[in-house]
């Protein structure tokens, strides 16, 4: 359903994507890993055309994100949606109006056709009732579902996941896991999961990549994963502060 060809990004000197080459099959949930600043929510930026590649290309069904204009990118990203990082709710609105908001801004729905859609939605994510609240009233794991409540509020088909579990409690993270796993069933979505929760990763993902150095340097099942013989995908995957990935807090530690 996603083929990512070759995706080069450069930020000023600093080549972050180095030729990625993906696929990602229709139904599946795959999981990218890797450390942070690797250049995973980058790629994801890629995919939904915030960021357009200085190399490569990415399609989706056969049709290449970038060669539409910008009115049919923005009709094309309402099959896609994204659960960010941090939530990212708009403060000024409502949970009703952040969880309908490319409704409001992209279709014709009548008000009660969208609230009738947020609150089932809602209920999706477990959180019925909650319309009329604000954002700042909502603890940080209602925060992360109502977020999702807002990417599938437009019915995609594939849905984006930017570290959906990062400063999630043990408990609130597993919620989500189980609202990932529970939206791939009910929806029949095709997701994509960006985390270096390997906890997360083992649970929800029907394959895992890792990024490293701009380059996908390993893919499989998560068991094929877990007993990965290369030494950088075993060492971020048992978090040793030892092996091959370049660790400079460690340097700096060795000389105090």
């Amino acid at each position: 359903m996603i083929e990512i060809k070759n995706v080069h990004k450069w930020f000023g000197a600093n080549h972050v994507l180095r030729g990625v080459d993906l696929e990602i099959q229709k139904g599946e949930t795959l999981v990218i890993i890797g450390r942070s600043g690797c250049g995973k929510s980058v790629l994801l930026k890629h995919i939904i055309a915030i960021l357009e590649p200085d190399e490569g290309d990415i399609r989706i069904d056969g049709r290449s994100m970038f060669a539409m204009t910008p009115g049919e990118q923005d009709e094309f990203r309402l099959r896609l949606g994204m659960l960010f990082q941090g939530a990212a709710l708009f403060d000024s609105l409502n949970v009703r109006e952040n969880v309908g908001f490319s409704l409001y801004e992209h279709t014709k729905l009548a008000e009660e056709t969208i609230s009738a859609r947020v609150k089932e939605k809602l209920g999706l994510v477990g959180l019925s009732g909650i319309e009329d609240l604000m954002p700042s009233s909502l603890s940080g794991g209602m925060k992360k579902r109502v977020g999702l409540a807002r990417a599938i509020c437009s019915e995609p088909e594939i849905i984006l996941y930017d570290e959906p579990t990062t400063g999630l409690d043990p408990i609130n993270a597993d919620v989500i896991n189980d609202l990932i796993l529970r939206m791939q069933a009910k929806l029949k979505v095709t997701s994509i999961v960006v985390t270096h929760d390997m906890t997360s990763a083992y649970k929800v993902g029907n394959r895992i990549a890792m990024l490293y150095e701009g380059k996908i340097i390993g893919l499989g099942t998560p068991d094929e994963i877990r007993s990965s013989r290369n030494p950088v995908i075993r060492q971020f995957i048992t978090g040793s502060a030892n092996g091959p990935i370049t660790n400079g807090t460690k340097k700096e530690t060795e000389n105090i």
